[in-house]
């Protein structure tokens, strides 16, 4: 077969993913005959220990069938009894579920929103993409499944099962369906969040990752758009498809991880060693965006990143970063020489306490960086106002869902939005 014809060839496709008739056809499967074996020497000639046994009794054709006096295997003390082993399950179906419409398409794989036939729940399928796997499963998805499994938690999006499609490279998730990201939300979103509303997501994320590093995973590619929100005011932590576990002490890992606008500056200067850290800088770019609707770092390369990381934070040096001159990239930039943090600038209208929380999220020094459930501590969450309770967050038209945005949420004009962002936040001060 030449190049052109194997190239023009069209990947195999499950019949779920088209539109065809929800109910699946199973294909008949033709019995093979069993081998016939001829004498009882070939049946058990190459079990020699068995085949004394089995001619003794059937040299006793009138005689009733009797128990060995000894089994023929012995079973060891240390092999636990049959009944403790857990029962096997196989696989479900992927036409157990009515597929709704399509969601999103990232670098891992499909993502669709459906229906459970039997039970009529909305879900969210993800088709993980093995089509080109030459390699057997591919281990960022065994990553992910792994890590969505360990991590169960409120603020995680919970994997309900893995089913199957027509063939071995057809291997679906089933996760809760939520009905908003984070990203698409601000975009359409008349006003920014308010602080007692950024409080309550910033808790709820701090929470996930909290959980998740307590048992050695990193999530390495935390950004608004991998933030699911419901219209419940519950967010939960989603894509872990570059999640992996690590350990103590450290072990060499990929640099190539974390979304450009997320990713933190040990990782953007050839750091392999890194840990937790990478995630809480990414949670402090979130914490940003949520205040600014918009990212913080909106960059077109690595060095334009850093560029923009050094004129918001300063420079770095040896005394506030320590070995930061010994990284792989370090001689290959040019860092501007005492440049001013413009951090409090920035972020004008956030309180002392906020830009606290924030300047230790946005640290240089991994090993200053805060942590997860330090951050959960930090007083910024204690002071006025308050996180607000979930319950009390609106509601706005699920993207994901098909649903249309409606004149009530088109945005009023700029000081009419102004006015009635300040009339909200003077009534958190109140409560």
């Amino acid at each position: 077969m030449s190049e052109e014809t194997a190239s023009s060839t069209p990947k195999k496709r499950s019949r779920w993913e088209d539109d065809m008739p929800t109910e699946a056809v199973v294909p008949v499967l033709k019995k093979k005959k069993p081998k016939r074996h001829s004498t009882v020497d070939e049946r058990l000639g190459t079990f020699p220990h068995v085949q004394v046994a089995q001619l003794s009794i059937a040299s006793q054709p009138s005689s009733p069938r009797q128990p060995l006096a000894r089994p023929l295997t012995t079973r060891s003390a240390f092999v636990p009894p049959r009944t403790s082993h857990p029962a096997f399950a196989a696989c479900r179906s992927v036409y157990c579920y009515e597929r709704l419409n399509h969601i999103e398409e990232g670098s891992y794989g499909v993502v669709f929103r459906a229906r459970d036939k039997a039970t009529g729940d909305i879900v969210a399928i993800k088709k993980l993409k093995l089509d080109e796997e030459k390699n057997g499963f591919p281990i960022t998805s065994l990553r992910e499944v792994m890590a969505l499994m360990v991590c169960r938690h409120e603020h995680v999006v919970g994997v309900r099962e893995i089913v199957v499609g027509d063939t071995l490279t057809q291997v679906f998730i089933v996760m809760d369906f939520i009905e908003h990201d984070l990203k698409s939300l601000l975009s359409i979103m008349p006003s920014p969040f308010l602080q007692s509303e950024i409080k309550t997501l910033l808790q709820q994320l701090l929470s996930a990752v909290a959980h998740c590093h307590s048992n050695w995973v990193l999530h390495r590619d935390l950004k608004t758009s991998n933030l699911l929100m419901n219209n419940r005011g519950s967010m939960k932590v989603a894509d872990f498809g570059l999640a992996r576990t690590f350990g103590d002490p450290l072990g060499d890992m990929t640099p190539l991880v974390v979304t450009l606008w997320y990713r933190a500056p040990e990782i953007l200067l050839g750091e392999t060693s890194y840990s937790t850290a990478v995630d809480m800088w990414s949670v402090g770019c979130i914490f940003g965006e949520l205040i600014l609707k918009e990212p913080v770092f909106q960059a077109k390369g690595e060095m334009d990143l850093l560029s923009m990381i050094f004129k918001l934070l300063g420079s770095p040096t040896e005394d506030i970063w320590p070995g930061f001159t010994k990284l792989p990239q370090t001689k290959n930039i040019m860092i501007p020489p005492n440049t001013p943090s413009t951090l409090r600038s920035k972020f004008r209208f956030v309180t002392d306490a906020g830009i606290d929380l924030i300047s230790k999220l946005l640290t240089y020094d991994p090993e200053q960086r805060i942590s997860a459930e330090e951050a959960l501590r930090h007083p910024y969450f204690l002071e006025s106002p308050l996180p607000k309770h979930p319950d009390m967050f609106g509601s706005f038209p699920s993207l994901a869902a098909g649903e249309r945005r409606g004149k009530a949420f088109d945005s009023p004009p700029a000081p009419e939005r102004m006015a009635d962002h300040k009339l909200l936040t003077d009534f958190d001060d109140l409560v």
